[in-house]
């Protein structure tokens, strides 16, 4: 992707020796070549591409499971739902390619949005910007190719929503971009790079990636993946205390288990990266890029309805109150039951995760009863998961701010000594799956 262009891994070189009596001490639990710190995607993907090089390996986890922020979670005994990564895009072809060689079949999951602004509901198809706007953005994606690298990082020095007020998108137009943008990037668009929010829109497919998911549930991926790497070399329940790098690497986790091998990939979250003891210590500036780098908190609130009543299987909906966001997380899954998920993103999100179901429920209930009746006998059950406070990552995904495409990403991607760094934060675009992977690939092929 053109902003790859602009990215560089560069090298840190320190070495020094350990001492016989340590290096005696760690080679009583040696385990693995490369050791892969995060059994998410990226690591697993990782894992899979040196399973077929003929490297050993071995992966570490946190979490009791694999898979990392993909999270299926079966509602009923039929029905299957995303908490946490949600779609495979039409142009996420290294995604597509594992899917087909993993023999996982992806279903259309593109959805036509409704809207509901001001108390009035508009159906798909039914609502619009302006002409005036439709023509000013379709001419600023076509000029995004001729931009210079000069043009982009002074494009990165600003917001979203004041480059697209510059631009001439005001009044309602302006209203429902942000309400639309804002729920692609987890938080407020004016906290968002400008830079980063015209390349994706540039770059990705027309629904906005927002195509496929895999049939069963996207973890479905991720337990494919553990079986060809063999689960004899995943360690879930391995939380990363400490990590020494001399000669070799030790990785020492809270459990007293140590690994020592010669390279390290680390997948994780920078939430989970600032709590490991890093000896010798992580540059300065890496610790400050990792200080400053946010993740969008967003919460996935799951209604499980007796009945689809809002008819359209391709249905999603956004609104401006409370609740936001609403899409039917049950496509493609039959039967006369069905959910909804109400998402919300930044503050919203923080705000709603200390109500109650029952709460949330009535702000739904608030929301769309209006247009679509009594629906409140219809809900069966609620679930829901707040990745705001999520105890490995604090977020669902990371959210590149004002001047911290360029300023953060080419540090955070730099090698450590042994260690190359891979996670979705460290892609092309933030909280895709095809990101995770293509970061845990590209973390093999440096070594």
């Amino acid at each position: 992707m053109n902003r790859r262009l602009f990215i560089r891994n560069t090298s840190l070189a320190t070495a020094t020796l350990f001492s016989p009596a340590l290096t005696k001490a760690l080679s009583l639990n040696s385990t693995g070549r490369v050791i892969i710190i995060g059994a998410g995607f990226a690591g697993l993907s990782a894992a899979y591409k040196l399973k077929k090089k003929g490297t050993d390996f071995v992966v570490l986890e946190s979490r009791k499971r694999v898979g990392g922020r993909v999270f299926s979670h079966n509602i009923s005994d039929n029905l299957v739902i995303e908490l946490g990564g949600e779609w495979v895009g039409n142009s996420h072809t290294r995604m597509r390619e594992l899917c087909d060689e993993l023999k996982l079949t992806l279903q259309n999951n593109q959805f036509d949005t409704h809207l509901i602004y001001k108390g009035q509901y508009s159906p798909a198809n039914q609502w619009n910007y302006s002409d005036g706007w439709q023509k000013k953005f379709k001419k600023i994606i076509e000029n995004y190719g001729q931009m210079s690298e000069a043009d982009k990082i002074k494009l990165d020095k600003y917001d979203w929503w004041r480059f697209l007020v510059n631009n001439g998108c005001e009044g309602r137009d302006l209203e429902i971009r942000e309400l639309l943008d804002s729920t692609d990037f987890g938080e407020s668009i004016r906290h968002i790079s400008a830079f980063a929010a015209l390349a994706e829109y540039a770059e990705s497919s027309e629904k906005n990636e927002m195509d496929l998911k895999i049939k069963g549930g996207n973890s479905m991926f991720a337990n494919a993946l553990l079986e060809k790497v063999g689960r004899q070399n995943v360690f879930t329940d391995h939380t990363v205390t400490n990590i020494i790098q001399k000669d070799k690497v030790a990785v020492h986790c809270a459990n007293g288990k140590v690994f020592t091998g010669s390279k390290i990939i680390c997948t994780v979250p920078t939430f989970s990266l600032k709590k490991i003891q890093w000896d010798p210590a992580l540059p300065q500036t890496h610790i400050n890029a990792i200080n400053q780098l946010q993740y969008a908190r967003i919460s996935k609130h799951a209604m499980h309805f007796s009945k689809r009543f809002w008819k359209d299987e391709s249905f999603d909906l956004v609104s401006d109150q409370s609740p936001h966001y609403f899409y039917h997380a049950t496509k493609n899954q039959p039967g006369d039951d069905g959910v909804l998920i109400s998402y919300t993103i930044g503050d919203k999100a923080a705000s709603n995760n200390n109500q109650s179901d029952e709460y949330l429920a009535q702000d739904v209930f608030r929301c769309l009863e209006p247009h679509f009746g009594n629906i409140k006998d219809l809900l069966k059950k609620q679930t829901r998961y707040y990745w705001g406070n999520d105890q490995y990552s604090y977020g669902a995904y990371a959210m590149y701010g004002i001047g911290q495409w360029f300023g953060l990403m080419p540090v955070l991607k730099k090698k450590f000594l042994h260690t190359r760094f891979a996670g979705e934060h460290l892609a092309d675009w933030q909280g895709f799956m095809e990101g995770a992977v293509n970061t845990g690939e590209a973390a093999v092929d440096e070594l």
